[in-house]
């Protein structure tokens, strides 16, 4: 709740005198007023230093700091300038105190023995205007207010357009690119099909050999599980998102590991006219999901083999206590500085070598399962000398999380 005394308009009176002080609050007090009493003009200050006054009366003849010094000083100072000053004096008329105070920047000049009615009358002036003010203040910090919130609003919703607008055409390009993925392995299974339909018709059973049986189903196997890995990525992606994906860990030994995904990849390595080098000698066992690791690293070797300009893709892998770490390694082109955290993000594809890329999802999925189990996966490359990806695992929380 505000406080009260916030709400209401100041005013100030100056008199070294108390009886003068009393008699004064007595005639200016009123509802919605709080009046404050200085009994010396440094007191005074102090007072105004603190707070808004909307009008200061103030006696001229004080010991120490008369009015006009006190006026002088209000003046000079940033805060009090604005405040509305009336002088009040027990002197004659003849002392021409009248030019002075208003030399001195009073608005007025009361003589005692003092009016009521004009001292009220004048106060209510004075009063009247300093709330108008503060009124039309209020009102223009509100309509301030509303513009700052009225452009904050309009820049949600250009933010929120352009989110849209980005949506819409990640959405499109996906579909696309899953047309796209999609239809080369299935159009390769229809035609094996459509062969096969014709070769039947026609009676010629020669096509079906043995051996000829075995490079069909070998074909048919390859086309079927690049199909099979593209749902796969989806399905992660959308698993990722939602907070469903679970891990299974288990006992892994990362060498034979890394040897049996190498071996595999082995053929893949050969088509794109490279190899795998594998530098992993030593025994490094943990705790981690091994169809997970096996998926990030899979990942990152097919990567460098897409774009690795058909040179030796190298492999390590090197232990600390608290972690382990495998560096795959090519010696593509790399990958400028500007693009090394885009390429984790998902549906962002690499452009070099004008490859095939796929949904550019793989390294978006392998970030995130390395940071499922608690580790990193990140880049360091410059173009032209290649790039390395380094899968980092903590080995101590890998096996404090499979045992809770």
């Amino acid at each position: 709740m505000q406080d009260a005394s916030l709400t209401k308009t100041k005013l100030l009176i100056v008199d070294d005198l108390p009886e003068n002080l009393q008699a004064l609050h007595a005639l200016i007090r009123g509802d919605g007023r709080l009046v404050f009493e200085a009994g010396s003009g440094e007191a005074a200050l102090a007072l105004m230093l603190e707070h808004d006054f909307a009008l200061a009366i103030i006696d001229v003849q004080m010991p120490g700091m008369d009015g006009f010094e006190l006026a002088e000083l209000m003046r000079g100072t940033e805060k009090t300038r604005h405040i509305p000053i009336v002088f009040v004096t027990a002197a004659g008329k003849e002392l021409n105190y009248s030019f002075k105070g208003y030399e001195a920047g009073a608005v007025d000049v009361l003589y005692k023995p003092l009016d009521p009615r004009a001292v009220k009358g004048k106060v209510h002036a004075f009063v009247a205007q300093y709330e108008a003010r503060e009124a039309m203040r209020r009102q223009v910090e509100a309509l301030e207010a509303a513009r700052r919130q009225q452009e904050a609003t309009l820049a949600e919703l250009n933010a929120a357009q352009a989110q849209l607008r980005h949506a819409l055409q990640m959405r499109d390009e996906f579909m696309s690119m899953v047309s796209h993925e999609m239809r080369t392995p299935l159009n390769t299974l229809y035609l094996e099909t459509q062969l096969r339909k014709m070769q039947l018709e026609r009676g010629n059973m020669a096509a079906f050999s043995a051996e000829q049986l075995q490079r069909m189903v070998a074909r048919d196997d390859r086309q079927i599980q690049s199909i099979i890995r593209l749902i796969d990525d989806m399905l992660d992606v959308s698993r990722l998102r939602s907070g469903k994906l679970s891990l299974r860990p288990g006992p892994v030994e990362l060498s034979s590991l890394l040897q049996r995904v190498v071996h595999d990849l082995a053929p893949q390595a050969a088509a794109a006219g490279s190899s795998i080098v594998l530098d992993a000698g030593a025994e490094v066992s943990g705790c981690w999901d091994e169809f997970r690791i096996e998926q990030i690293v899979v990942n990152l070797l097919t990567n460098a083999l897409r774009y690795g300009g058909q040179q030796p893709v190298h492999v390590s892998l090197s232990v600390a206590p608290e972690w382990v770490q495998i560096d795959v390694r090519d010696h593509g082109p790399g990958i400028a500085q500007e693009q090394q955290e885009i390429i984790f993000e998902p549906y962002e594809r690499g452009a070099s070598n004008n490859v095939p890329s796929g949904l550019g999802l793989g390294l978006y999925i392998s970030r995130q399962l390395a940071h499922a189990h608690g580790g990193s996966l990140s880049l360091r490359s410059r173009p032209g000398e290649g790039a390395v990806f380094s899968l980092r695992l903590p080995r101590n929380q890998a096996v404090a999380a499979a045992a809770a």
